[in-house]
C-alpha cells in the first residue's frame, strides 16, 4: 500500500514527480501554477486557504496526488455552500474548517485526482475522508473534477451540478466569418455591430504570450485586474509577482489580450492556454467604451482559438450574456463527502433537487441558442 503524506508546501514535492501524474493539458494543476500561488502571496490563511495536499508515495516515488486545502470559509471556490454552512450554524454545529480538493480561485474543470490508476484515485478519496475524520472536519469536497474521474467516487460522495458557458468549435469553423455564419440573423447582426463600435472608437488589440510580454505589459494587465476588483469592492488575491512567475514558468500558457488606443493600453484580458482550450480568467479596463468588454473578453479569444486551432474557450464562471455570443451551457461537477450522517442524508436530497433544477435551467438556456438549426 502507498504511504500517505499531507504536504503543506508544494515546493517540497519535485516538479517532475508532480507533473508526471497528469497529461499536462490543463495548466491549472501544473506544479508551476499551484506552487506559484503559494510562493507569491496569493494564498493567505486569513483568507481561508491553508495548503494540505494529499499525496501517496511508494518509497521515494510520488504515485498519486490531490491538490487540497484546509478551508475556514468558502472564499474563492465558486461552488457555493453558504446555505450548508448556515444550516450547520442553525443546529449549533461548525461547518468550518473543511477540506477542499480544488484549484484556488479557478472555476475551471480539470483533473483533481492526479494518478495513473483507478486504484490510486480511489485511495486518494479514501485518504481525503480519513483526513477529514481524523481532523474532525465537517466535510471533504472535490470541485470541478473531470467526467473521467466520476467513476472513482463512491455513493457517499454527494454529486452537485452547475452550468457554465463554453465555446466549442465542433463545426470546424476556420475563421470568425465562418463562426458568424452559423448564427441566426439577429444575433449575427448584433455581434457585428458590437465589433464595429470598437473599431470606430479607434481601439486596436495586441496579443502577447508570457515570453513576449514586457514587464510593463504584465504590470499593465495587473493594474487592470486590480481595477475590476476595486470596482466590485472585492479583495484581489493574485499578486504582480505571481503574474511575473506565470510569464517565466509558463511562458506559452499565459496569453494577454491588450486593448489599445493610439498605442496606450485601455483594457486587457488575461487567459491561460491548455492543450486544446483557452481559459479566460481576468479582465479590467481604465475607461468604458461600447462593446469593449465583449471584444476584449470574448471575440478576441474566439479569433485566437480559430487561428491557433484550439477547440474550446472557457471564458469563466456565470454570465447568461455569453449565450448570445456563442457560448453554450455546459455542465460542471463537484463532489462532497459529509461526515455527519444526518446532514449527509438531508443534503443528498437537497443536491438531487438542485441537480434537477439546474438541468431544467440548462434546457431552457439551450432553447435560446443563437445558432441556426439548433
Amino acid at each position: 500500500m502507498p504511504n500517505l503524506r499531507i504536504v503543506g508546501d508544494l515546493a517540497d514535492i519535485p516538479t517532475e514527480g508532480w507533473d508526471s501524474l497528469h497529461e499536462g493539458r490543463n495548466p491549472f494543476v501544473s506544479h508551476a501554477f499551484l506552487s506559484g500561488l503559494e510562493q507569491h502571496g496569493c494564498l493567505r490563511e486569513d483568507w481561508g486557504w491553508i495548503p494540505q495536499h494529499i499525496t501517496l508515495w511508494e518509497g521515494s516515488e510520488l504515485v498519486a496526488a490531490a491538490p487540497g486545502y484546509l478551508k475556514t470559509n468558502s472564499h474563492g471556490e465558486f461552488v457555493f455552500d453558504h446555505a450548508w454552512a448556515h444550516a450547520y450554524a442553525q443546529h449549533g454545529r461548525d461547518y468550518f474548517p473543511k477540506w477542499l480538493g480544488a484549484v484556488p480561485y479557478s472555476p475551471v474543470t480539470g483533473p483533481r485526482l492526479l494518478a495513473r490508476t483507478q486504484a490510486h484515485r480511489t485511495a486518494l478519496l479514501d485518504a481525503a475522508m480519513a483526513q477529514a475524520r481524523d481532523s474532525r472536519l465537517s466535510s471533504a469536497h472535490i470541485n470541478f473534477h473531470t467526467d473521467e474521474e466520476d467513476s472513482a467516487f463512491g455513493p457517499d460522495w454527494l454529486a452537485r451540478t452547475d452550468v457554465q458557458y463554453h465555446w466549442r468549435n465542433e463545426a470546424g469553423w476556420k475563421d470568425f466569418d465562418g463562426f458568424l455564419a452559423a448564427f441566426d440573423h439577429k444575433h449575427r447582426k448584433n455581434i457585428r455591430q458590437e465589433r464595429a463600435k470598437v473599431q470606430r472608437a479607434g481601439i486596436d488589440f495586441r496579443i502577447v504570450h508570457g515570453d513576449e510580454a514586457s514587464d510593463e505589459d504584465l504590470a499593465t494587465m495587473f493594474a487592470f485586474y486590480l481595477l475590476t476588483f476595486h470596482d466590485y469592492g472585492n479583495s484581489p488575491a493574485l499578486t504582480l509577482e505571481f503574474i511575473r512567475h506565470l510569464a517565466r514558468a509558463m511562458p506559452r500558457n499565459l496569453v494577454l489580450f491588450l486593448a489599445e488606443r493610439e498605442s496606450r493600453p485601455i483594457a486587457g484580458a488575461m487567459c491561460l492556454r491548455g492543450g486544446d482550450t483557452l481559459y479566460g480568467r481576468y479582465w479590467g479596463a481604465s475607461e468604458t467604451s461600447p462593446g469593449l468588454h465583449f471584444e476584449t473578453c470574448y471575440y478576441q479569444g474566439i479569433e485566437y482559438c480559430l487561428r491557433e486551432g484550439l477547440k474550446v474557450f472557457e471564458p469563466g464562471a456565470q454570465g447568461e450574456h455569453k449565450l448570445a455570443r456563442g457560448f453554450l451551457p455546459t455542465f460542471v461537477r463537484s463532489r462532497h463527502w459529509i461526515a455527519d450522517a444526518d446532514f449527509a442524508d438531508a443534503l443528498k436530497h437537497w443536491c438531487a433537487e438542485e441537480t434537477r433544477s439546474v438541468q431544467r435551467y440548462a434546457a431552457t438556456l439551450a432553447s435560446h441558442s443563437p445558432f441556426r438549426h439548433m
